[in-house]
C-alpha cells in the first residue's frame, strides 16, 4: 500500500513540462539560502574545519601531508570545478577519488573509504576552495564516452516505478513532489549537510536515495555507473558555480 501510493505521488509530480539547468541554490527556501551562505551556522563548516585540520596533518609512516605537497590548501582554488575528471591511467575519478588516489599512492596510506568522516571532512575543505567558481568539466576527448554513459543513465527508465532521472529533474523542475521544489539536480553542492541525514554526505549517497526512491537497483558508492552519472550531471551544470559545502533539507 505505501509503495503504491509513493508511486501516485511520483506519477502526480511527473506529468508534461521543462525546466532549464539552475543553480541548487536557487530551490532553496530563504532560510535554508542563507544558512547555507553563513559559516557561522552552517553545520557541515564542522566538517571544513576538520578537513583543514586532516590536510595539515601527516599520516603515519612519515609521509608528506597534503599540504606537504600542495602548500596551503587555498591553492586548491578550481580545482573542484574540474572534477570529475579522467585521470593518466584512463580511470574517472571524482573529488574523493582523486583524494584516495593522492592518499594511497602517494602518502602510501590506507584509503579513507567512501562516506568516511576524514574523505568527507577533505572533500568539503577542498571543494570550498572552488565556491562561487564556475563548474568547468571536461566533455571530450577521453571524457566522451563516460558522459554518453552518464546520459544513457540519466535518460533510461529505472525501478519498479519505471522512471528517469530527467523526468523529474529536466522535465520537472521547480514543480513539487513530497513538499520539496523539484531541481535540476546538479551536483555542485556536493558535498552536502542533509538536514534529514544530519549529517554531511557525498553526492552518490544522495544518488543511491534517489535509486531507492524509484524502486531502482541501487550502485556501489563510487561505482562506475554513479561516477559516470556525476560527471553528466557536471557537464549539465557548466557554468553553475560550485556551492559545495551545501544545505539540503
Amino acid at each position: 500500500m505505501r509503495a503504491a501510493i509513493a508511486l501516485a505521488l511520483l506519477l502526480a509530480a511527473v506529468a508534461a513540462g521543462a525546466g532549464e539547468v539552475r543553480a541548487p541554490a536557487a530551490f532553496l527556501s530563504p532560510d535554508l539560502r542563507a544558512l547555507q551562505d553563513d559559516p557561522s551556522r552552517h553545520p557541515g563548516w564542522l566538517w571544513v574545519d576538520s578537513g583543514e585540520a586532516h590536510w595539515r596533518a601527516p599520516p603515519a609512516g612519515g609521509r608528506p601531508s597534503c599540504q606537504g605537497c600542495h602548500g596551503d590548501i587555498g591553492g586548491m582554488r578550481g580545482v573542484a570545478t574540474r572534477y570529475p575528471q579522467v585521470a593518466e591511467d584512463g580511470r574517472l575519478l571524482n573529488l574523493e577519488g582523486r583524494i584516495e588516489t593522492c592518499r594511497s599512492r602517494h602518502q602510501q596510506a590506507p584509503a579513507y573509504g567512501y562516506e568516511s568522516e576524514p574523505l568527507l571532512s577533505l572533500t568539503a575543505a577542498v571543494a570550498l576552495q572552488s565556491r562561487g567558481l564556475p563548474t568547468a568539466v571536461a566533455t571530450d576527448g577521453p571524457a566522451a564516452s563516460f558522459v554518453a554513459e552518464g546520459r544513457r543513465l540519466f535518460e533510461t527508465r529505472m525501478g519498479q516505478f519505471n522512471l528517469s532521472c530527467a523526468q523529474c529533474h529536466a522535465e520537472n523542475v521547480g514543480r513539487r513532489l513530497r513538499g520539496d521544489i523539484i531541481s535540476s539536480g546538479v551536483g555542485t553542492g556536493f558535498p552536502a549537510y542533509r538536514l534529514e541525514w544530519n549529517t554531511m554526505g557525498s553526492l552518490h549517497r544522495r544518488l543511491r536515495a534517489c535509486s531507492l526512491g524509484v524502486r531502482a537497483t541501487q550502485f556501489s558508492l563510487g561505482s562506475p555507473e554513479y561516477l559516470a552519472l556525476e560527471l553528466y550531471l557536471a557537464a549539465r551544470a557548466q557554468g553553475l558555480p560550485i556551492e559545495a559545502p551545501g544545505l539540503r533539507r
